[in-house]
Order: C-alpha cells, then sequence, then structure tokens
C-alpha cells in the first residue's frame, strides 16, 4: 500500500451537480442564481459590511475617544529592577543597551525609570525620563540620574 493507492471510502464522497449545462441537466437557464439583479450577474461581489441598503452596523455604532498622534510611549522600569540587575551583573552603569540585554526592553522602546523599590548601590543610570521619585532615590544613594535623547 502507498499514498497513490488511498482512495475515500465508498459512498463517502459524491459528485456536486454541474450547474450552467443546459436545461435538461436540471440546473440549467439562470443556474441557481434567480432572476434579474446584482447576484444574478457575473462579477458580482459584496462589498465588504454591506448589508443590503440597511445602514451597516460600523456606521450605526457611536464613535468616541481620542487617538493622539503625537503621543510618546514610555516603557516603565523601577528602580528595584535597576537594583536587582546591578547586583547581578555587578554593574555601575545602567543604560539602554544592558536593559535590551537583559530583556526588560524592546529596541525601539522609550526608557521610564520609576521609584518603586529601593536603590542601595552607586547607580549612574540613562534613560528618556524619569519620575521624580526615581531621580531622588537614586541621588540619595548616591548615584547619578542622566537624561538621554
Amino acid at each position: 500500500m502507498d499514498l497513490s493507492s488511498l482512495k475515500p471510502a465508498s459512498g463517502a464522497t459524491h459528485h456536486d451537480r454541474r450547474l450552467g449545462r443546459g436545461q435538461g441537466s436540471g440546473k440549467g437557464g439562470t443556474s441557481t442564481r434567480g432572476h434579474k439583479g446584482a447576484k444574478s450577474r457575473s462579477g458580482y461581489s459584496k462589498k465588504i459590511g454591506f448589508e443590503g441598503g440597511q445602514m451597516p452596523l460600523q456606521r450605526r455604532v457611536p464613535k468616541f475617544g481620542f487617538k493622539n498622534v503625537n503621543r510618546v510611549q514610555y516603557k516603565a522600569v523601577n528602580i528595584g529592577d535597576l537594583q536587582d540587575l546591578a547586583e547581578r551583573d555587578n554593574l555601575e552603569v545602567i543604560d539602554r543597551e544592558i536593559l535590551i540585554e537583559a530583556g526588560l526592553l524592546s529596541k525601539n522602546s522609550l526608557i521610564k525609570v520609576l521609584g518603586n523599590g529601593s536603590v542601595k548601590l552607586k547607580l549612574t543610570v540613562k534613560a528618556n525620563a524619569f519620575s521624580a521619585s526615581a531621580i531622588k532615590a537614586i541621588e540619595t544613594a548616591g548615584g547619578a540620574a542622566e537624561l538621554v535623547d
């Protein structure tokens, strides 16, 4: 037995009736399309969302909200995470490349350091934005918070 000899069990499949092959076939004439109208004609395709002239759902439902195209999206990193990272890898300077290698952010994201957690090591942290509590915690530990563009 090989793949070329496989076939469905008898009775499992049947041939579809062929459309448009004359009146004697039982499916000739209009070929099950009915009389007249757009659906009976070749090349007909309904537009997406068309509901037969009724107001489509996407136009009936109210729209609301606002998307600011100028919004700047930051990836939040807590100072507690920076402390853990610095202890684990024995670091004094933490910048974008180190955070990408650690898997804390993707290569295109901007960094904002937040003040959740505590810092005991003297760290120099380079990021796009800092919260006030993060700057205070880093500088209290003897480190520096540097803004990077």
